[in-house]
C-alpha cells in the first residue's frame, strides 16, 4: 500500500493512542451520567406516548357519566393500546338483553363499545331504572337462564353463551350492562360497575 506522502508513523501512532486515552477518559468522566441520560431520554419518550394531561386529570366525584370516567387510568390504558382498538361512545341501552331493556324502560346515561383485532368487541351500557324497573330487569335475566346473586346492595347476573360473556350489575337507581364477544379484560366487570356507581 503506497504511503501518504508528508506523514509520519513516529508521529501519527503516538497521536492516535493520545486521542484514544482521551476518548476514553471522557467516557470514565460521562459514566456516572449514563444512568440519568437514559431515565431522561425514557421520560421524554413515554411523555410523548401517554394520554393527554386531562385524562389523567381527578375525576369529578359521582357516577361515571362518560366512557372515560368509566375506567381506571390502567383499565384505560389496556383498552387503548389493545391491536386495533377503536371506542365508540353513545347514549343508548343495552343491546344485549332487548326483554329486559322492554320491561325495564331505563334511562340511557352511557354506553361504550370497544371494538379490538380479529372481531373482537366489548360494550358496556349504564342506564338508569325505577324500583320496578330494576326488578323487572333482575325477574327477564333470571328467568332467560342468568346465574344471580345478591352482594349487599348490588345485584350481579351472568351468563357465558359461547364466546360472549354477558354481565349485569343493579345498584339504587343504575345498572350497568356488559358484553363481552372474544375480549374480556381481567376485572373489567369489576372496575366498570364499581366507577359507574360512583365508588
Amino acid at each position: 500500500m503506497a504511503r501518504v506522502g508528508g506523514r509520519s508513523a513516529w508521529i501519527a501512532w503516538p497521536a492516535g493512542l493520545l486521542c484514544a486515552g482521551v476518548v476514553a477518559a471522557l467516557f470514565v468522566l460521562a459514566a456516572p451520567g449514563l444512568p440519568g441520560a437514559v431515565m431522561f431520554v425514557g421520560d421524554t419518550l413515554r411523555a410523548g406516548s401517554t394520554t393527554p394531561p386531562w385524562t389523567d386529570a381527578p375525576r369529578v366525584p359521582g357516577p361515571a357519566t362518560t366512557c372515560r370516567d368509566l375506567y381506571t387510568q390502567p383499565m384505560w390504558s389496556q383498552l387503548v393500546w389493545s391491536p386495533e382498538a377503536l371506542l365508540t361512545q353513545r347514549h343508548t341501552g343495552p343491546r344485549s338483553t332487548p326483554e329486559a331493556v322492554a320491561a325495564a324502560a331505563p334511562t340511557p346515561v352511557i354506553t361504550c363499545h370497544w371494538r379490538g383485532g380479529s372481531g373482537r368487541w366489548l360494550e358496556t351500557s349504564v342506564t338508569t331504572v325505577s324500583d320496578a324497573g330494576a326488578r323487572a330487569v333482575s325477574a327477564v335475566l333470571s328467568g332467560q337462564g342468568f346465574v344471580c346473586d345478591a352482594d349487599g346492595a348490588t345485584e350481579h347476573c351472568e351468563r357465558t353463551s359461547g364466546d360472549v360473556v354477558e354481565v349485569h350489575d343493579l345498584r339504587g337507581d343504575r345498572w350497568v350492562s356488559s358484553t363481552f364477544s372474544g375480549w374480556m379484560p381481567d376485572g373489567y366487570a369489576a372496575v366498570v360497575a364499581s366507577r359507574a356507581f360512583g365508588e
